[in-house]
C-alpha cells in the first residue's frame, strides 16, 4: 500500500472519523474537528552517491474549536512526530506537527 494512504488511515483512526484531508482545495467544505496534511519536505540519505533512504515529512494540522482535546496528545505520541506550533484562525484552534512517515 502507498505510504501516504497508510498515513491517511492512521490519521483517520486517531481522529475517529473520516474528516482527514490531504491537500484540500479551498472549495471543499470541511467538517470539524478535522486533520489536514500535506507534503512538507523529503530527506534523502545517500550511499555511494545513490539515494538509499528517502523519508517524506508531512505537515499535519489538527483543527478543532476545543483547545483542550485528546487528539493532540495522540498525534504527539507518533514516532518521528514533532509539535511545530499552535495558532488560532477563524475562532478555531490549529495544532501543527511535523511528521516523518
Amino acid at each position: 500500500m502507498d505510504h501516504r494512504l497508510e498515513l491517511h488511515e492512521l490519521l483517520c483512526s486517531i481522529l475517529g472519523s473520516r474528516n482527514v484531508y490531504y491537500q484540500p482545495p479551498e472549495s471543499i467544505k470541511m467538517g470539524y474537528p478535522c486533520i489536514i496534511y500535506f507534503k512538507d519536505y523529503a530527506k534523502t540519505t545517500f550511499a555511494d552517491d545513490v539515494p538509499y533512504i528517502n523519508k517524506t515529512r508531512y505537515q499535519v494540522i489538527y483543527i478543532d474549536s476545543d483547545p483542550d482535546n485528546s487528539i493532540c496528545e495522540k498525534l504527539s505520541q507518533l514516532p518521528m512526530c514533532l509539535f511545530d506550533r499552535h495558532y488560532i484562525s477563524d475562532n478555531l484552534n490549529h495544532d501543527a506537527y511535523k511528521l516523518y512517515f
